[in-house]
C-alpha cells in the first residue's frame, strides 16, 4: 500500500432483490472504471483534488442509477449506499452516502472510530449528543435513509474525507447488518483477534460470525484492511 493505490468499497442496494443487486454492481463497475484513471494521474505526479474525484464518481453512478431506475420498470425506484476507501501511498481518502459505515482503529491505541456518518435522522440525533449509542441503536426508524445513490433522489452530496494512516492500522468498512447485532466497542477483539476470537478465521470473518450470533442477521458484509 505503500507504492500503489488501492480502492475498496461496500454498496447496499435496495428496492428490491434484483433491482438492489443491480444497484451495487453498477456502482462498484463505474468505480473499477473511473478511480484507475485517478490513479494513473497520482502515479505520473499529477495532482487532482480527491474531493473532485470523489464528488465526480458518486455523482456519476447517481445519474446511472437514476437513469436506469427511470428507463426500466424492474429497476424503479433503486438505491444503493456506498462507502469507499481509496489508499494512496500515506493517506486514505474516503467518500461514504448511506448507512454503511467506515471504521478507523489506530495501532498505536485511541479506540475505534466511525469516520462515516449515518445519513439517518437517528445518525444526527446521536452525532449531536440528542440519543445515546443504546437508544440510536433501538431506535424504531434507525434504518430510514435521508440519503442514498439512485432513486428519487435529486441531490448527492456525499461525506469526504482523509486520514493518514501508519503500518498497523485497521479500516473496517461494513453494511448497516454488522453494527445491528454489535456495538463499537465489541467491534474491536475480533478486529485484533484477541481472546476467544483469536482462532475464529480472517477478522470479517470472526466479526460477521459474533455479529449473527447476536443478532440473528445473515445480510451483512464486513471489509478489513490492515496496513502493512
Amino acid at each position: 500500500m505503500r507504492n500503489m493505490d488501492f480502492a475498496f468499497a461496500v454498496s447496499d442496494g435496495m428496492g428490491g432483490a434484483k433491482a438492489g443487486e443491480y444497484a451495487s454492481r453498477t456502482a462498484v463497475e463505474k468505480i473499477t472504471k473511473l478511480l484507475p484513471r485517478s490513479f494513473q494521474q497520482s502515479a505520473i505526479g499529477l495532482t487532482t483534488d480527491f474531493e473532485d474525484i470523489l464528488a465526480e464518481l458518486f455523482d456519476q453512478i447517481h445519474k446511472a442509477l437514476v437513469y436506469h431506475g427511470t428507463s426500466y420498470a424492474e429497476c424503479s425506484g433503486m438505491e444503493t449506499t456506498l462507502s469507499l476507501c481509496w489508499f494512496t501511498p500515506g493517506w486514505m481518502y474516503f467518500g461514504h452516502i448511506g448507512d454503511s459505515r467506515i471504521y478507523y482503529l489506530p495501532a498505536r491505541g485511541g479506540g475505534i472510530k466511525q469516520l462515516s456518518h449515518d445519513d439517518t435522522h437517528v445518525g444526527w440525533l446521536f452525532r449531536n449528543g440528542k440519543i445515546n449509542e443504546r437508544e440510536a441503536r433501538s431506535h424504531p426508524r434507525r434504518n430510514v435513509l435521508q440519503k442514498a445513490l439512485g432513486g428519487s433522489n435529486q441531490f448527492v452530496d456525499p461525506q469526504v474525507g482523509a486520514v493518514a494512516y501508519e503500518p498497523g492500522d485497521i479500516f473496517l468498512l461494513c453494511t448497516d447488518g454488522l453494527v445491528e447485532g454489535l456495538c463499537d466497542s465489541q467491534l474491536v477483539e475480533p478486529l485484533r483477534g484477541v481472546s476467544e476470537f483469536s482462532s475464529q478465521g480472517s477478522p470479517a470473518q470472526r466479526l460477521v460470525a459474533a455479529s449473527v450470533a447476536n443478532d440473528g442477521r445473515d445480510n451483512t458484509t464486513a471489509l478489513v484492511i490492515e496496513v502493512k
